[in-house]
């Protein structure tokens, strides 16, 4: 995969102010305030910045967090992961493979079959619906 690269400005052109601060500045948006939390349609969530695909909706399932949450990726090497050591506790930071744009987080009190939640902010991400059969 071909990495995307950009400048601060490029991606403050590109992206909203709170896109930009969640996905370049490593930010995270309000618990419940985001448009993917309670969203049920079926599709695959792609990366904001550099439309990579990285979740499927049928791994998103409600953690209850305010945040939307899924137990695994579309596919091995659509995420990355780094240590974050901020706020004073030790977290595994998400992002986007292709881009390097701040996702959210991994924990393990996710449910089977990883155990896994990857808990992301809405603003980094973006649904493309699935096609209805039926327009086929």
């Amino acid at each position: 995969m071909e990495k995307v690269r950009k400048s601060q400005a490029e991606w403050q052109a590109q992206l909203s102010a709170e896109a930009y601060y969640v996905t370049r500045k490593q930010g995270t948006e309000h618990a419940f305030s985001g448009t993917y939390d309670q969203c049920k349609d079926k599709g695959v969530y792609h990366c904001i910045c550099c439309d990579n695909p990285l979740f499927s909706s049928d791994a998103k399932y409600d953690s209850r967090t305010g945040w939307p949450s899924f137990f695994q990726p579309i596919s091995d090497g659509a995420v990355g992961e780094k240590e974050d050591n901020s706020f004073f506790s030790r977290r595994v930071e998400t992002v986007c493979a292709r881009c390097d744009a701040h996702l959210g987080h991994v924990f393990t009190d996710g449910p089977r079959p990883t155990g896994l939640r990857y808990c992301m902010n809405s603003v980094a991400l973006k649904l493309v619906p699935a096609a209805d059969p039926e327009d086929s």
